[in-house]
């Protein structure tokens, strides 16, 4: 059983910053893509960032030069730290987890349950 908690969320004033994480648990050899979505009510799961086990990273245009992704393998742990935030900025963000390798074989986009990021003055 392959689990994703999510931490650090909250409140924060424009120009702010958090830093998110997310720790995977269960009997995992590997995990191939981590990464980090968003979503606001009302509109699509965005991406939001991702990163490779090789560091490779993909980063979504309106965050890019803002927001940095980065994971520990040892630790199956991704962060995301977010600087210079901005009220649209604001939304639940989730930590995904892709091509997990367990023992017993390959699972695939696993979901944590979402943290709150709200920024407001």
């Amino acid at each position: 059983q392959v689990q994703l908690v999510e931490s650090g969320g909250g409140l924060v004033q424009p120009g702010g910053s958090l830093r998110l994480s997310c720790a995977a648990s269960g009997s995992i050899f590997s995990i191939n893509a981590m990464g980090w979505y968003r979503q606001v009510p009302g509109k699509q799961r965005e991406l939001v960032a991702v990163i490779a086990s090789g560091g490779s990273t993909n980063i979504a245009d309106s965050v890019k030069g803002r927001f940095t992704i980065s994971r520990d393998n040892a630790k199956n742990t991704v962060y995301l730290q977010m600087n210079s935030l901005k009220p649209e900025d604001t939304a639940v963000y989730y930590c995904n987890a892709d091509k997990i390798r367990v023992a017993g074989g390959v699972k695939y986009n696993y979901w944590g349950q979402g943290t709150q990021v709200t920024v407001s003055s």
